[in-house]
């Protein structure tokens, strides 16, 4: 072999991977002031800065069949002024700052949060504690936010991957909360400025609240400030709501959501299964990767690389905190539905029938790993992988004892995951899109119901 030939080989082979650097996990301290508000720390001095959020820990669901989305437009128009500051004072305060302040909700949990420079670090946390104990709620913002949420919704209810969602949680969760994804436009524009005023005074209360700060600061000096802003406040933790349980499903379903002269079809498809604290947690990750969870698993290279059905096949284990759900999307020409369902259920059974490749499960386990460290390489990422210990009430040591019990999983391991949560028999399954295009195609499923786009029956 030439000199030439064997250098062109060299270049072909891929170096071997090197040994996994370890986390540097930041200095961490957990406090509960003396008003039940627990604080959590973590120092990082790679950069003059702090990232802060404070969360409190109910969200839509606290209140989803009384006034669906209310905790949602409450986290928007929190943030539009105070008893001492309008609207125009938060930005000028924000901007003098040189920081970024965001409100939101979700299904279980609202929350406040603010990042900047770390000199800033009182007037960020002041501003924070004003949002979160003396929000004024503006009718005239208000009355904006409310005009703009109608309007967003009327876009949703044109968006298939929308549609799907709405309809693939109302199925699965029946009457529990999480059934809801939206509210109606209807709902929205029965929503009065009280209504927001009586579940911000509800559940925005220390006992009910959680603070994670993340930066360049000492955790003594942090909490001193931290109990400057907050530990006069006072307010009882909110009573607890008791949830009915979700249906079982027995066989397969399919609910065909009719989007009018649509020329593709968005598909969801999947089950209850768990929620994080389970622990069988980390063996669904893994299968899940291995399934339709990464780049490279078994569905995208059948329906995606070999097929040519559809650019991102997906699959996913959505935990909330009282139940979690397993879901597969794809968006398809609407001439391959039934061909994707067929390749969907088909990885899915093959998953559960036999162990993956050795191949495989270290691929897996080497991407999850990767993943996580790069998810923890900044303030934001560490502070996002706290608040979910935290809020979800996790092993002190789970962050830190991640990769190693994803390094431990074996092929059997992710054989048991597949069994009990890859529920093929009796998965559920929505398709949106032209029911002239795909009724017949739908029908080789299951049952069929069509819907329109409000979930109505047609």
């Amino acid at each position: 072999m030439s000199v030439s030939a064997a250098s062109d080989t060299q270049r072909n082979i891929a170096p071997s991977l090197g040994p996994e650097r370890a986390v540097e996990w930041p200095r961490r301290a957990a406090r509960t002031l003396a008003n039940g508000m627990q604080v959590v720390l973590a120092e990082s001095r790679t950069f003059p800065k702090i990232s802060a959020q404070l969360f409190f820990r109910s969200g839509n669901a606290a209140v989803a069949h009384r006034a669906p989305g209310l905790a949602d437009m409450t986290a928007t128009v929190v943030r539009m002024g105070t008893t001492a500051r309008t609207s125009r004072r938060i930005e000028e305060d924000l901007r003098r700052m040189g920081a970024d302040l965001g409100t939101h909700a979700g299904a279980d949990t609202s929350a406040v949060s603010a990042s900047g420079l770390a000199e800033f670090s009182d007037g960020l946390l002041d501003l924070m504690a004003d949002l979160a104990r003396n929000a004024s709620f503006p009718q005239e913002e208000f009355d904006r936010e409310r005009r703009q949420r109608i309007e967003e919704l009327r876009v949703e209810r044109t968006t298939p991957g929308f549609l799907a969602s709405e309809c693939f949680r109302r199925t699965l969760f029946g009457e529990h909360p999480y059934a809801i994804v939206a509210p109606t436009e209807a709902q929205v524009a029965a929503y009065q400025r009280e209504h927001l005023v009586g579940f911000y005074q509800q559940h925005y209360t220390p006992a009910n609240a959680l603070l994670i700060v993340v930066g360049d600061f000492t955790s003594d000096r942090m909490l001193a400030q931290v109990e400057k802003m907050f530990g006069d406040w006072k307010a009882p933790q909110p009573a607890s709501v008791k949830s009915p349980a979700p249906p079982r499903h027995t066989g397969r379903r399919v609910h065909l959501v009719h989007l009018p002269g649509s020329v593709q079809t968005q598909v969801l498809a999947g089950n209850l299964a768990i929620a994080r604290h389970d622990p069988d947690w980390f063996r669904i990750v893994l299968a899940n990767s291995i399934y339709g969870g990464a780049f490279h698993s078994r569905l995208v290279i059948n329906i995606r690389e070999q097929k040519g059905y559809t650019y991102s096949p997906r699959s996913g284990v959505n935990p909330l905190r009282e139940y979690g759900y397993f879901s597969v999307h794809a968006a398809v020409r609407n001439e391959v539905v039934a061909a994707t369902l067929t390749e969907i259920f088909y990885e899915m059974d093959r998953m559960r029938s036999l162990p993956v490749t050795p191949e495989e499960l270290d691929n897996a386990r080497s991407y999850l790993s990767g993943a996580f460290s790069l998810g923890v390489a900044t303030q934001d990422g560490v502070l996002g992988q706290l608040s979910t210990v935290y809020l979800e009430r996790l092993p002190a040591d789970y962050l830190e004892t991640y990769r190693e019990k994803i390094r431990a999983l074996s092929a059997e391991d992710v054989l048991l995951a597949a069994r009990r949560y890859f529920d093929s028999a009796n998965a559920q399954i929505v398709l949106v899109g032209d029911r002239e295009q795909i009724a017949e195609q739908a029908a080789l499923f299951g049952e069929v119901e069509t819907l329109d786009v409000h979930g109505t029956k047609i």
